[in-house]
């Protein structure tokens, strides 16, 4: 007998006991639908998590002012005047591999208006270079420039949630808008990015669709700020190409740490290092999920060999008369790993169709993003398969072993 013969002969096999197969292929649907969803929620959480600190810059230093509490600012700004200006210069000349720096200040606003219509959004003044440092994109007009800052000019770039709800889906280049009583003209929109804004592993990352970008200057100058809040609320440090984020951070940290006194009124965040500790938390969730799901695929298992064996006992006769008249005992194995083969087969092909839907269900409802990779599906069908025939080697080999007298003797 060939293999094709065999597979022929299984499916028949199969078919003509259908509730029986059916319920033993349960394991092995189950078991490779929760594979290839579980890992798909852990490829669509890392996506995230890089598109999240993508948007922070995977070249960038940051420097962020620590909000505190009133009293504690008070003696704090005894020995240091919070994150400012001079830290960026100092750290532009005295740290090796720096590139630029650029500071952001957050405009704390009343409101946001523009054509008797109003807004909630996040004023901040910004870097010319803010594209450069986080990967913003325009859907219109341009960003801020060089002349701009330099010029304390009174435009601004807005997000897509403040376009829509100030100016519709009309256009808004060389519109005005009124950030409290300082009037500004719209000079660009930002697209939305693929990821929004929220908390990630403790830093908070604005969501771009309700910014309203200024020139830093403008905003230093035109707006009020409490004398306890810092100059500025961060600074961006870019490194140039091949200097490891980590290490220049410790050397930014000593020496800004020396400007202030040794007061705690600041943090510097690493974005490489962020990235490194998520990969290293999705990879061990992945593993455990995995593992987790893998179980199913076990106890799917355990329930094909408990079948296989059960077929055996009760095909004992036929087995021998087939030994008989011929048949080799490699044939007779071939015949039942064939069968498991063919239930782990057919199981595994509707468990990874269980697999898609359950992810994209997943998607749909609970909002968390899912990614079903090639890998995944081939793990989990190639686990089911090797899984199937491990599970009928045993019973086959049994079956082989059978004498065949005794086995035409059996009732």
């Amino acid at each position: 007998m060939n293999p094709r013969d065999a597979l022929v002969s299984a499916f028949r096999n199969l078919f003509s006991h259908k509730l029986r197969s059916a319920l033993s292929m349960l394991g092995m649907l189950f078991g490779v639908g929760a594979v290839i969803a579980m890992l798909a929620i852990g490829a669509g959480a890392e996506r995230q998590a890089l598109a999240m600190i993508e948007r922070l810059g995977l070249r960038n230093v940051l420097i962020r002012n620590l909000d505190l509490k009133k009293d504690e600012l008070q003696e704090i700004r005894k020995k240091s005047p919070g994150v400012s200006p001079r830290d960026g210069e100092a750290v532009k000349e005295a740290v090796p591999g720096v590139a630029f720096v650029a500071p952001i200040v957050r405009v704390h606003t009343y409101g946001v208006m523009a054509a008797g219509t109003s807004t909630d959004a996040s004023v901040y003044g910004v870097s010319w270079r803010q594209p450069e440092l986080f990967g913003l994109e325009l859907s219109e007009g341009r960003f801020l420039d060089e002349l701009d800052e330099k010029d304390n000019a009174q435009v601004c770039v807005i997000g897509p949630d403040v376009r829509r709800d100030l100016f519709g889906y009309g256009p808004a280049v060389g519109k005005d808008l009124k950030v409290d009583d300082v009037w500004l003209t719209v000079v660009g929109v930002l697209a939305a990015p693929e990821a929004g804004g929220g908390s990630f592993q403790g830093v908070q990352i604005s969501s771009i669709g309700r910014d309203v970008d200024i020139p830093v200057t403008t905003a230093m100058r035109k707006f009020d700020r409490d004398p306890l809040k810092s100059p500025v609320d961060e600074i961006v440090v870019r490194l140039k190409n091949g200097v490891r984020p980590q290490a220049a951070a410790a050397v930014i940290g000593t020496l800004v740490n020396r400007l202030h006194g040794g007061a705690k009124d600041f943090d510097i965040t690493v974005p490489e290092a962020l990235l490194e500790q998520s990969r290293k938390t999705q990879r061990l969730f992945s593993i455990v999920m995995g593992c987790i799901a893998g179980i199913s695929l076990l106890v799917g298992g355990i329930g094909i060999m408990n079948i296989m064996l059960a077929s055996v006992l009760e095909r004992t006769r036929e087995i021998g008369i087939r030994l008989a008249v011929g048949a080799k005992r490699r044939d007779v194995a071939l015949q039942f790993v064939s069968e498991s083969a063919a239930i782990s087969l057919i199981g595994g092909s509707a468990g990874v169709v269980m697999g898609l839907v359950i992810a994209k269900i997943i998607a749909l409802s609970a909002g968390w993003p899912t990614v079903v990779t090639v890998f995944s599906v081939v793990l989990a069908f190639g686990v089911s398969i090797a899984v199937g025939v491990l599970s009928g080697l045993y019973p086959a080999l049994r079956a082989a072993d059978l004498n065949p007298i005794d086995a035409l003797r059996y009732e």
